[in-house]
């Protein structure tokens, strides 16, 4: 215990020495496009919005992945709980402006507040919220520790953490434990996850399986999707979804080597940041290849080999569009990208090597013969070839893809019964 207030005390000093640098780095974020200049002041706990009366349930996940893992959830509990408000705080400007295009009924979206002591008070003695669901695996010391301290009952949901952040906190065992401790429950997305959270130290685990397999198919505009198929009438069409930097010249020489052997071929591009359009258009046409760009409105014709689809929130059309999809992230040291949303839609699925972001789904997909793993880009060369010249091949991927995410749900429902019972304490 002595160890643990050491520590707090230590982390609170540390936090008032960087406050001059946490400003500067938050206005290079600006510079940089990446925080939202307008609400700056969410950042060091100052409200955008009044607290609405009633119960407030607090939601933190820190990006867009976390936000899409959890829309299906907080969608049940505004219908179970239809008095109640929501309260959910990220770290990105892309993943407010994913949870703006939701338009979800008696809903506020905050910047979570830097993890200094003042700021984090600020920010809850404001919010005051009755409840509090943590996505993951995003342990902010003073959110938890003052949390814990205003009797805030706090759950941690889809609780995950990989096998290098297990060996980091190892080394700061009284703090990981102090961390864990604050929540009244975990709630783990896989046995792995759970084992190395109880060896950390906590207590009250539960395997319950990963929410996002719960998630809904992504949807799209269907007037839209007809009109973007009239352009792709024809072709073969491969998407690669959720690229990351250095990945799409890779998949430009992927295209090069499989048109060779199937001419109609249009491949799809969807960075996983759409502000790096201009540049990856840029770079592929200095390679030689025929791009169009979504972002500039240009046509999709018969000499178009890529079409970059630069902007936000339209991946539910282009995996309606496609027959086979890469998951992005995974050619690079990334740690790969989920493959959950194409196995909704009935998407025969490759990824690269690199998975270490989604261990667990991944071991899943590859134990039922829904995925397919290819160790480099000759080698997604390789198979895109044979897959698009063997349509049972392709048809049986994408079938088993769809029953492993349909026998893995179920998470969200256990989470949803024991939230309940927290709201029902708080005095609804």
């Amino acid at each position: 215990m002595a160890g643990a207030a050491l520590v707090r005390t230590a982390y609170a000093t540390l936090g008032v020495a960087i406050a001059p640098a946490l400003k500067l780095w938050l206005k290079r974020r600006i510079a940089r496009g990446k925080e939202d200049a307008t609400r700056q002041g969410e950042r060091f706990g100052f409200a955008g919005v009044a607290r609405p009366n009633g119960t407030l349930l607090w939601l933190h996940a820190a990006s867009v992945g976390e936000v899409q893992s959890v829309l299906t959830l907080m969608r049940t509990l505004l219908d179970a709980h239809p008095t109640i408000h929501l309260l959910i705080t990220t770290g990105t400007v892309t993943s407010a402006a994913l949870i703006a295009q939701q338009n979800l009924p008696r809903t506020i979206h905050q910047f979570v507040p830097v993890d200094t002591y003042t700021s984090v008070r600020r920010f809850l003695n404001h919010w005051r919220p009755d409840v509090a669901l943590w996505v993951e695996s995003e342990f902010w010391p003073q959110l938890l520790w003052q949390a814990q301290a205003q009797h805030i009952p706090m759950l941690l949901i889809n609780a995950r953490i990989s096998q290098q952040t297990f060996e980091n906190w190892q080394r700061w065992p009284a703090t990981i434990r102090s961390l864990l401790h604050s929540f009244c429950g975990i709630y783990a997305g896989s046995s792995e996850d759970a084992a190395r959270l109880k060896s950390l130290g906590a207590a009250n685990i539960h395997d319950v399986g990963n929410i996002k397999f719960d998630a809904e198919p992504l949807t799209c505009d269907t007037a839209m999707l007809q009109q973007f198929m009239q352009q792709c009438a024809g072709r073969r069409v491969f998407l690669a979804a959720s690229t990351h930097a250095n990945e799409e010249q890779l998949l430009g020489a992927v295209h090069r080597d499989a048109a060779q052997q199937c001419a109609n071929l249009l491949t799809i591009i969807v960075p996983r940041h759409a502000a790096r359009g201009a540049s990856i258009a840029a770079d592929l046409r200095a390679r030689g290849h025929m791009v169009a760009q979504r972002s500039a409105n240009d046509p999709i014709t018969q000499k178009t080999d890529i079409y970059l689809a630069d902007t936000m929130g339209e991946l539910g059309l282009f995996y309606r569009a496609a027959e086979i999809v890469f998951m992005g992230g995974s050619l690079i040291a990334h740690g790969g990208q989920n493959p959950l949303e194409p196995a909704r839609l009935n998407n025969t699925i490759l990824t690269g090597p690199h998975t270490h972001n989604f261990v667990a789904i991944i071991a899943q997909f590859t134990a039922a013969n829904a995925i397919r793993i290819v160790t480099d880009s000759t080698a997604l060369t390789h198979e895109l070839i044979n897959l698009l010249a063997d349509d049972a091949a392709r048809d049986t991927l994408a079938e088993n893809a769809g029953i492993v995410v349909e026998r893995s749900r179920g998470a969200s429902s256990i989470i949803l019964q024991q939230v309940s019972e927290f709201i029902a304490r708080s005095g609804q």
